[in-house]
């Protein structure tokens, strides 16, 4: 009798930043939404373009683009949302992407010590190596940006 090999596979989210992939875990993504209004306000985190709307909370647009993929990408198809957690908080964010987004299930290799803080590990899929994303490292957490902490959990929040 011969047993299956087991393996790790996990759920992660492709998202498209110009010409490069890169993936989040699914668990941290919410939805994917039409680019909307953003509203401005006085900051000085470069990141940090503004805050959206949506059902009624305030989320943090955060354009990566630029750290990940040397410029910012100047079409936006959706902003993705999705959280972070900084301590016991957890936090929105929109990250505006540039294409469509895909759910796939892999095993992530871990990242090693000379990797870049920003990656927490690596995906092997369709002929690419991509880059799993730690948001934590490449976005400005609330205390930077000075945004009201979130009012309520994350999970309670999408019932």
């Amino acid at each position: 009798m011969t047993t299956a090999p087991e393996t790790n596979l996990q759920s992660f989210v492709l998202l498209r930043l110009g010409e490069r992939r890169f993936a989040l875990p699914a668990s941290q993504v919410a939805e994917l939404v039409a680019p909307s209004r953003i509203f401005l306000f006085p900051h000085k985190s470069p990141s940090l373009e503004g805050v959206i709307l949506r059902r009624g909370r305030m989320i943090a647009v955060c354009d990566i683009s630029e750290q990940l993929a040397g410029k910012k990408i100047s079409s936006r198809r959706f902003y993705l949302l999705a959280t972070r957690k900084y301590g016991n908080q957890l936090d929105w964010i929109a990250i505006p992407v540039s294409g469509e987004c895909e759910l796939i299930n892999v095993e992530m290799m871990d990242a090693s010590s000379n990797d870049s803080p920003h990656v927490d590990g690596w995906l092997s899929h369709a002929g690419e190596v991509i880059e799993v994303l730690r948001l934590t490292a490449l976005t400005p957490g609330p205390a930077e940006t000075h945004l009201p902490a979130p009012l309520q959990d994350f999970a309670e929040a999408r019932t």
